[in-house]
């Protein structure tokens, strides 16, 4: 059976190439389905360092969750040497958080929530996940995701922030 996995991409270390890179490895693992733009975030908690480019990604698999967490995304995240420091918002080459796997909700550990609760916090997350799939249902709220990236982006906007750029520049699709 195929799953559907929506993964979240993120760098501020040498970003437009590890950005890249990580599409291409998911390319080379599974089959990329769709790839979001890129967006400029500023970082979340640890503010005094680089900003971010996020995109969002969906594949197919054969593997688990688990699997998959611990093979493709573990792997890719050594691949491009990502450093985990005890502050888990320090900067990095990647990130690469699976924010969706299939329509399912479960605890893959302690620290690994599926759909990831962040999906419902930033706006770094819902907006590229939401150009993939607006009309999709979030699992356990039943919000679409169109919904969810309007809200989050209004409630920004009126705390005079916008916490995100689309970078148009930027062309992350497998094989560029």
């Amino acid at each position: 059976m195929k799953n559907r996995i929506f993964i979240l991409l993120g760098s501020n270390i040498d970003k437009e190439n590890n950005i890249q890179a990580a599409v291409r490895y998911l390319d080379e693992c599974c089959h990329v389905m769709a790839v979001s733009g890129v967006y400029e975030t500023c970082p979340v908690g640890l503010v005094d360092q680089p900003t971010f480019l996020n995109a969002a990604v969906l594949v197919e698999s054969e593997l688990s969750a688990n699997q998959f967490r611990k093979t493709v995304l573990c792997r890719l995240e050594r691949r491009l040497k990502r450093t985990r420091t005890l502050d888990k918002n320090a900067p990095r080459t990647i990130d690469a958080d699976m924010i969706l796997f299939n329509r399912e909700i479960c605890d893959l550990d302690e620290d690994h929530h599926i759909p990831d609760p962040d999906l419902l916090r930033y706006i770094h997350v819902i907006v590229p996940i939401a150009e993939l799939e607006p009309s999709l249902n979030h699992p356990e709220t039943g919000e679409s995701f169109l919904e969810i990236a309007h809200r989050l982006t209004e409630d920004a906007r009126s705390k005079g922030s916008d916490p995100l750029t689309r970078r148009y520049d930027i062309d992350i699709s497998p094989g560029k």
